[in-house]
Order: structure tokens, then C-alpha cells, then sequence
């Protein structure tokens, strides 16, 4: 395309030209709502340790409960909820006349290869006695 005489040949200016901003902050903004993202399912898998946590101790306060009943009562409630974001789910479960504990840990799923969050969940309460 000519250019008519007497005008001159349009150049770029300064504002026609493309920004490298946006290839700086993309990389950040995508790497800001993976963390979110990641935080999200970690509080989830929590979630879901606490309620495995809570179903298993009170099978394991139960009056006529034990330890293997506890565990069954963990594999049930793991069934229940699925097991989509809690992996390598590891049940220990105490119980003495007075007392029963319960820990359950494992990991919640990592949105990057590589990486797992630890997640935990610890409680205790008194074993139901019957009293005449």
C-alpha cells in the first residue's frame, strides 16, 4: 500500500505497540487460584478426617464397643463420604475402661504433582459405662 504524496508513512506509536505486562502477571494471577484452589480441597479432606474422626469415636465410646468395631466404623464412614480427596487414610484407635481415642490422619489431594497436605484429626471421650 503507498502512501499518497506529500503525507508521511504511518508509524507505531508508543501506545499501538503490545504491553509484556500481561506475560508477567498471568503466570502469577493462574499460580494465585491454583493456591486457592489447593487450600480448598485441603480444608475439605479435613472436613472429611474430622467426620471419619467423630463417626469412629463413637462407635469406640459405645458401651459394647471395641477397637475392631471402631475400625469397621471408620472403613464405613471412609465409604460413605468417598474417598476422592482424603488418600493414604491411616486409622488408630485407643480404648482403655475409662477412656477411647481416636487419630485419624492421611492426605488431602495435590493440584501439582508432588504434592500432598498432611491432614489430621484427634479426638477423646469418656467410654459409656452403665451404672445401676
Amino acid at each position: 500500500m503507498r502512501t499518497p504524496p506529500g503525507r508521511r508513512p504511518h508509524r507505531a506509536s508508543r501506545c499501538d505497540r503490545g504491553s509484556a505486562e500481561p506475560l508477567l502477571i498471568l503466570p502469577l494471577v493462574f499460580v494465585m487460584v491454583i493456591a486457592v484452589v489447593q487450600v480448598g480441597v485441603w480444608a475439605h479432606a479435613q472436613h472429611r478426617a474430622q467426620a471419619i474422626a467423630s463417626q469412629t469415636l463413637a462407635a469406640a465410646r459405645a458401651f459394647d464397643g471395641s477397637t475392631a468395631s471402631a475400625h469397621d466404623r471408620a472403613e464405613q464412614a471412609r465409604t460413605q463420604l468417598g474417598g476422592g480427596v482424603l488418600h493414604r487414610m491411616e486409622v488408630d484407635v485407643d480404648r482403655t475402661a475409662d477412656l477411647a481415642r481416636v487419630r485419624v490422619r492421611g492426605q488431602a489431594v495435590g493440584l501439582v504433582p508432588g504434592t500432598a497436605l498432611p491432614v489430621s484429626s484427634e479426638m477423646a471421650g469418656p467410654v459409656e459405662n452403665l451404672n445401676p
